[in-house]
């Protein structure tokens, strides 16, 4: 069986590898020549754990990668893995699905063989029945269900876990109509996947069960949020004490309960936007949903605040260090950032800033160039400062204590993932969840 993957982004370059490493057929396409390059010379594009040897075997057990999407003529599968940014009003661009639709049903309309597109983009419900549907049929001149299958496959990665999450998915979601191509494609995973899962539905389903996925996610992120500025103000209350034992009870779970800046990332922030736009195009009130997106702006507020706080006088001038700047630890992915979105708006006040990250630093640079100064090392980075943020939970920041600090010209410190919470330093520590000792 050859498979075609298009887009090679995070979740087509890692399934891609994956598949390959476990031995199939696969092609991947993509239109970024540079990044093609790189792939071919089993060097990852991004930064994600495990992911760099995984391609490196699929490309020793026959990886492809093409510009040209008439490599996956042959396909019997073809997944469909491009990107759908988000517009300014929060709904999705489908230019690139569109794009990539056409163009295989031009495939489609050379080809004798019979294959199933699976569309594993997040789309908005009614996309691959209003949209890709009609497209494909219309240019290839073919009929679904009969001279080839279109199945809906949303996927749920996590970024830093992409191998193990493709390996060993929690669900596998299957939407379409219940025919040979559904079946096939049910079969495909079946032998990839053993006792996972696998639920079977129609286009509709498939696509608003994503948005569901991550819609609570980023609820019980906000939530967790909302009680943690509650604790603030009760001496020696401690979110992650609260969060652990409500964790317990197996109607809640202990998954993203950890109190921080907010969620970000390339997939809660825009998934929320884009429900909330698709309730409104459909007439229906998204009041909770609006509630958490406004609760998540708020951390970025409180945080604002809190740095004021450390400073009597104005912030402008004020040298303050951010220590991570990427969405979460064990990646370089900055997209929706608070991290980012603090930078920017300290630099507005007039704050002279500087940013470490073990892996974010260049793709930081992008953004800032030279509006920020970038350090290596978390010493270096301290030397001079008189406010230090800690926005990201790396590893690397557990080990601050005193000798760290020593440099600092003021020594204030934000920790909002609380890492350094009991470290007996000699600095003033404000943290995200902690009430004032008493």
């Amino acid at each position: 069986m050859k498979i075609g993957i298009i887009g090679l982004g995070f979740v087509g370059l890692s399934f891609a590898s994956v598949l390959a490493s476990k031995g199939y057929s696969v092609i991947g396409v993509d239109t970024d020549k540079e990044k093609l390059e790189k792939i071919k010379n089993g060097v990852m594009p991004f930064y994600e754990p495990k992911l760099q040897s995984i391609l490196r075997k699929s490309l020793k057990n026959g990886l492809k990668v093409s510009s040209s999407i008439s490599g996956v003529e042959k396909c019997s599968l073809i997944f469909v893995t491009v990107g759908t940014p988000q517009k300014i009003n929060g709904e999705i661009d489908l230019t690139m699905v569109k794009n990539v639709t056409n163009k295989i049903g031009k495939v489609l309309s050379k080809t004798r063989h019979k294959p199933i597109i699976i569309i594993k983009s997040t789309v908005i419900p009614g996309t691959t029945h209003g949209v890709i549907l009609p497209i494909l049929q219309r240019i290839s001149g073919k009929k679904v269900g009969k001279d080839f299958g279109l199945v809906t496959n949303p996927e749920f990665l996590r970024e830093t876990m992409a191998v193990n999450d493709t390996l060993y998915p929690h669900v596998v979601v299957l939407g379409g109509d219940n025919n040979t191509f559904l079946k096939k494609v049910r079969r495909f995973y079946s032998n990839l996947h053993h006792n996972i899962p696998i639920v079977l539905t129609n286009y509709g389903t498939a696509e608003i069960i994503k948005y569901a996925n991550n819609s609570f996610l980023a609820t019980k992120i906000s939530f967790i949020n909302q009680i943690a500025s509650i604790c603030e103000e009760i001496p020696d209350a401690n979110i992650d004490d609260v969060a652990r034992t409500i964790g317990l009870d197996p109607r809640i779970g202990n998954l993203f309960l950890d109190a921080g800046p907010g969620y970000g990332g390339s997939c809660l922030p825009k998934d929320i936007k884009a429900i909330i736009n698709f309730s409104d195009k459909i007439g229906v009130d998204s009041t909770l949903l609006r509630t958490v997106e406004r609760r998540n702006k708020q951390q970025i507020n409180n945080l604002s605040k809190l740095v004021k706080q450390c400073f009597i006088e104005k912030i402008k001038g004020k040298k303050i260090t951010v220590l991570g700047i990427a969405f979460k630890p064990e990646t370089d992915d900055i997209r929706d950032s608070v991290g980012i979105g603090l930078v920017k708006r300290l630099l507005k006040l007039g704050a002279k800033i500087t940013i470490h990250d073990p892996k974010a630093l260049e793709n930081a640079r992008k953004i800032f160039r030279d509006k920020v100064k970038y350090q290596k090392s978390i010493t270096s980075a301290l030397k001079d400062c008189q406010c230090a943020i800690i926005m990201t939970g790396w590893k690397q920041y557990e080990k601050i204590n005193n000798e760290t600090i020593k440099h600092m010209t003021s020594k204030f410190i934000i920790d909002t993932r609380r890492i350094i919470s009991n470290k007996n330093l000699n600095a003033k520590y404000f943290a995200i969840g902690l009430g004032q000792k008493l």
